[in-house]
């Protein structure tokens, strides 16, 4: 996409990862080769999005549904968060091109539930990133469920306001995304049409496009795609078009 294009960008983009696993059965491979392609294309899509201006960005992947998943497949797909994570504080580390001098990374979730090693990599990612120029904000969802995050900032508010009614706008300053603006766009690849517990908050508005298109596959044609749609909505927000 050219940066001098006339079109919108959308501010927040969110992702739903999905399809990994067809993608490598339609191959032949096992299904863990299928989320090493998806961890690739989730590298490939962050460097797009900050090449053509995106501001706010967030990928769903790993939900507090996917433990349920077999054993083996929840081992390597905790196999390639660790690896990736590790490659993720290495690029930080060596200023490994312009989107890593320039991103915030926030992890949402409940990561208290990841493996000790897994949480201090984590804490040293969020706190390298904070001393970027925060051009652009990444947000990656592990052990995310959106009915967990309106919980917990519920919870959140009565323990620090007892006795005070709650607003809608205390939920959002207390969600994991506080601060930043809701998704103008969410993406899901794989086909599907549903939101699987993904930032159902901050949704309340936002445009949903899904493609059919396999999580490994897409790729900056695909988004620009995505983008162009964007463009022919109208966004009402519950109002009537002028």
């Amino acid at each position: 996409m050219n940066k001098e294009t006339s079109l919108i960008l959308p501010e927040h983009i969110a992702f739903i990862m999905d399809g990994n696993g067809r993608w490598a059965v339609k191959k032949r491979l096992q299904r863990s080769a299928g989320h090493k392609a998806g961890a690739e294309a989730l590298d490939k899509m962050i460097s797009y999005a900050y090449s053509i201006g995106i501001k706010n960005i967030t990928f769903y992947a790993f939900s507090t549904e996917n433990w349920s998943r077999p054993a083996d497949e929840v081992a390597a797909l905790m196999s390639i968060l660790t690896k990736w994570l590790s490659i993720m504080i290495k690029r930080f580390n060596e200023n490994a091109g312009e989107v890593y001098k320039n991103t915030k990374v926030n992890f949402i979730g409940d990561t208290g539930a990841l493996s000790l090693l897994q949480r201090k990599k984590i804490a040293d990612i969020e706190k390298k990133s904070i001393e970027t120029e925060n051009r652009m904000t990444l947000n990656l969802a592990v052990n995310y469920g959106a009915r967990a995050e309106i919980t917990r900032a519920v919870n959140k508010f009565i323990t620090e306001n007892p006795g005070k009614k709650i607003s809608e706008n205390d939920i959002s300053q207390n969600l994991y995304t506080a601060g930043q603006p809701d998704p103008d766009l969410i993406i899901r690849t794989g086909g599907e049409m549903r939101l699987s517990n993904f930032l159902l908050w901050q949704a309340s508005y936002s445009e949903y496009y899904s493609t059919p298109v396999l999580w490994p596959d897409f790729d900056e044609k695909c988004l620009d795609e995505a983008i162009l749609e964007y463009n022919k909505r109208t966004r009402k927000f519950g109002g009537l078009s002028s």
